[in-house]
């Protein structure tokens, strides 16, 4: 059993996707279904039910990821200290993020960088999460935190690290808590401007026959919860952003089960793949 194989396993685990696994882990999809076939029959039991529409971990599958991820972290950890014994790895790195990723995503890499890796610096970058893909194709940073979206540009690569749900959110005062529970014609929703939340958002209105009285599009989801906590409107955001808000309290958060999440991962050209240093925070990422 080859740690690439437990790799490709663990990043199935988490995308549920073979075509972004197997483009993630640069092989055929083809190449990644015997890979997984030849594992499963070394477990001696099925690790995925998968048909043509959707793949899913068995309960096989996710005592093996338990395993995977030990196997791996060891390795990693190992590596770490090998390498500090001969050469340490040094250097420079710039990140670019939001601010919300920058609080839900950054910690636990930043502890693991130093602990391993405590030659590379890293600079960090925050802003708009809309210019992530613009700051790396003009060399404005190494790597990015990124939502995919439909139109994700080819040149680059895009490591999914987690799925991010949004949530709609309405003012306390209003005492709703399900989704059945909302009038759409008695209140004013307040949209984003832009965004992959626009899109999304839009499609789950025209999906289910709604159209929104908007009070206002605005730029940022903390602008959203911050105008639904002043009783301006309800509306829609990611669930981390709401997380890390400090108008959270003021607001009710009702799940949505069937509008799409984000997926949220890095992003860096993808002619940089093999860098070390790239590979370093790729590797601590998924770790």
């Amino acid at each position: 059993m080859e740690l690439k194989t437990l790799q490709m396993f663990r990043h199935l685990a988490k995308s549920l996707h073979f075509g972004k696994t197997a483009r993630a882990m640069f092989v055929s999809p083809p190449t990644l279904s015997r890979v997984i076939s030849r594992l499963e029959e070394e477990c001696g039991a099925a690790l995925f039910v998968r048909n043509n529409r959707s793949v899913k971990t068995t309960a096989a599958g996710q005592r093996f990821l338990e395993f995977a991820e030990l196997t791996i972290n060891a390795w990693l950890q190992v590596r770490a200290d090998i390498g500090q014994q001969q050469t340490q790895l040094r250097g420079a790195l710039s990140l670019y993020c939001s601010v919300t990723a920058s609080q839900s995503h950054l910690p636990k890499l930043l502890d693991k960088l130093q602990a391993q890796y405590p030659q590379i610096e890293l600079q960090l970058d925050t802003g708009d999460h809309s210019l992530a893909i613009d700051t790396i194709e003009q060399h404005k940073a190494d790597i990015a935190i990124a939502i995919h979206t439909p139109e994700f540009p080819d040149h680059l690569s895009f490591i999914q690290i987690d799925r991010v749900p949004l949530v709609l959110i309405v003012p306390k005062t209003l005492q709703i808590a399900n989704i059945d529970e909302v009038k759409w014609h008695e209140h004013s929703v307040v949209m984003p401007a832009g965004g992959p939340s626009k899109r999304t958002v839009n499609n789950w209105f025209a999906e289910h026959d709604v159209k929104p009285r908007v009070y206002a599009s605005v730029s940022g989801n903390e602008a959203i919860v911050s105008m639904v906590a002043l009783g301006l409107g309800i509306g829609f955001v990611p669930q981390i952003v709401l997380d890390n808000s400090v108008a959270k309290t003021k607001v009710t958060s009702i799940e949505v089960k069937d509008i799409e999440p984000y997926s949220l991962g890095l992003c860096f050209l993808r002619e940089r793949e093999n860098e070390a240093l790239m590979r370093v925070m790729i590797d601590l990422f998924e770790s």
